[in-house]
């Protein structure tokens, strides 16, 4: 994981988690985990941040563990939903976290921080924790031209979905396309892959 990202998450938690409670829900997010996801499976939320969709996952049938790289963000989540379980964990490697362990994985704009080289490795760790069957949601943030910081020093790695795809060789692809959030605002570009 970029640090300098993760340090920019550290440093502005609350910041960050404030501006994530009073984005829009994202229903066209949630209406496609409701399609996808095998209801009543376990679930992890890769990349949680403060915890938004951690909680709606437990709430809608998903039981979940959210784990994110930042400490201060999980100290934010753990203190909005104190009843649900947060543990760190980086990607590519996400050490601690067994494989085939789940059987649905959520990746919400998450890998756009990884450098160009960490993007193949972390996609096909995150379908390493599946259990055959099981259902990965991915998506990032789709970023023009070249790599960009923000003004809070976070990566946002440009690339297309071809490293993505060639990483899911071996799954099946039933859901792909760039769409503008609707919690957001920005262009994502989200796939559902299912591990065969």
């Amino acid at each position: 994981m970029d640090t300098q990202t993760v340090a920019a998450y550290d440093t502005l938690a609350e910041v960050f988690a404030q501006e994530w409670r009073e984005q829009p829900a994202p229903e066209d997010l949630y209406a496609l985990l409701r399609r996808e996801f095998k209801a009543g499976g376990a679930t992890a939320d890769i990349g949680c941040g403060a915890g938004r969709e951690v909680a709606w996952l437990n709430a809608n049938g998903y039981p979940a563990v959210g784990y994110d790289a930042s400490a201060a963000l999980l100290e934010a989540a753990r203190e909005q939903y104190p009843g649900l379980s947060f543990r760190q964990a980086l990607l590519p490697e996400l050490v601690g976290i067994a494989e085939g362990a789940f059987d649905n994985v959520l990746c919400e704009t998450v890998i756009m921080h990884l450098p160009h080289e960490q993007i193949g490795a972390a996609v096909q760790r995150l379908v390493s924790l599946l259990r055959p069957g099981g259902t990965l949601y991915l998506s990032w943030r789709v970023t023009p031209d070249t790599d960009q910081r923000d003004g809070r020093g976070r990566l946002f790695t440009s690339f297309d979905a071809a490293p993505v795809r060639e990483a899911l060789a071996g799954t099946e692809v039933v859901f792909d396309e760039a769409a503008v959030s609707q919690s957001s605002g920005r262009t994502i570009h989200r796939i559902v892959a299912r591990k065969v």
